[in-house]
């Protein structure tokens, strides 16, 4: 398992954001933008840099517009002369003002990358905000199958031969979607979730003991395959051992912990003769309705409890 810092490039925030380019700085699709938060460089164009972090993107809304457009063209070229020596990945003006020419000027000066958006500050830096804790969120790789079933994200562990994709395709085969084969990457997001998505190079693919490597996308198709998935269960199957004592109510759930988010965990032994797919849709369905709240295992404990406390009391009466 390993665990990585991420940036984001320039480039796909603009592709994400439909962001017009007024000013390219040199190469500016590829420059990294490494801090999850924005400016608003209100106290910088007055003059005040202190604890200012050029390593963040700018935002200019119509607060700071209104201001500059109060200075002479003097003072306002100062103002960005000032501001445009930092070297901030870019400057984005929202609302589609127009951008004073001295904003221009100083860009193309300091060769600086200048971004304009149609939408209203407050919500456009909600969604940038968003999107940068989620894109530079710590990620690990880990080892498994990564299935949607049932709408649930199914994460299928175990050793090496134990059987995970040969359910994984049984799963396909019944409707379900996957997301990622024998490695994944994983994600928390700003919402405390796990995301998990499969390694670029190898997407859609499978490896069959037998067979070898598939294109699941081309074999069954679109529907068939999801770029990503929110963790909601961790399946561990091992191989069944006659000495172990395997959980026949499933009272006590346990849980795994990934990147500190506690994930409910079963684990589901494995022997000749066990329809594994099947179960797994089980446990995803029994999953979800844990979650909205009810739980067979504990109701049938309840009616058990009531039943005996029942015949205890005709017990005594007699």
């Amino acid at each position: 398992m390993s665990e990585k810092a991420n940036g984001v490039k320039l480039g796909k925030i603009i592709k994400e954001f439909r962001l017009e380019v007024l000013n390219a700085a040199e190469n500016y699709e590829k420059v990294e933008v490494t801090k999850p938060d924005v400016n608003r460089p209100g106290l910088p164009l007055t003059g005040f840099f202190e604890r200012f972090d050029s390593n963040r993107l700018m935002v200019i809304g119509i607060t700071e517009w209104l201001y500059l457009d109060g200075l002479t063209p003097e003072v306002r070229r100062k103002r960005f002369d000032d501001l445009m020596a930092h070297d901030a990945p870019a400057l984005i003006i929202t609302r589609g003002l127009e951008p004073h020419p001295e904003c221009l000027e100083m860009a193309r000066k300091h060769g600086r990358t200048v971004l304009r958006t149609q939408a209203q500050t407050s919500a456009f830096m909600s969604l940038l905000i968003g999107s940068l804790y989620n894109d530079m969120a710590p990620c690990i790789t880990r080892s498994g199958v990564m299935m949607e079933v049932y709408g649930e994200g199914v994460l299928i562990q175990g050793e090496s031969g134990v059987g995970k994709s040969e359910v994984a395709i049984e799963l396909i085969k019944r409707g379900h979607r996957i997301i990622a084969d024998d490695a994944l990457e994983i994600r928390e997001t700003n919402h405390g979730t796990l995301m998990a998505t499969a390694p670029e190079l190898i997407r859609h693919y499978m490896e069959l003991r037998g067979i070898g490597v598939i294109d699941v996308r081309r074999l069954f198709g679109m529907g068939a395959i999801k770029d990503e998935q929110q963790i909601d269960l961790v399946i561990k199957l091992e191989l069944w051992d006659d000495h172990a004592v395997y959980d026949r109510l499933g009272l006590e759930g346990s849980n795994t912990e990934i990147l500190g988010v506690q994930i409910p965990c079963i684990t589901i032994p494995v022997k000749p003769g066990r329809n594994l797919a099947s179960i797994v849709e089980v446990a995803a369905m029994n999953n979800r309705n844990r979650k909205m709240g009810h739980n067979a295992a504990l109701e049938l404990t309840e009616r058990m409890d009531q039943l005996f406390q029942e015949k205890a009391k005709e017990q005594g009466v007699q």
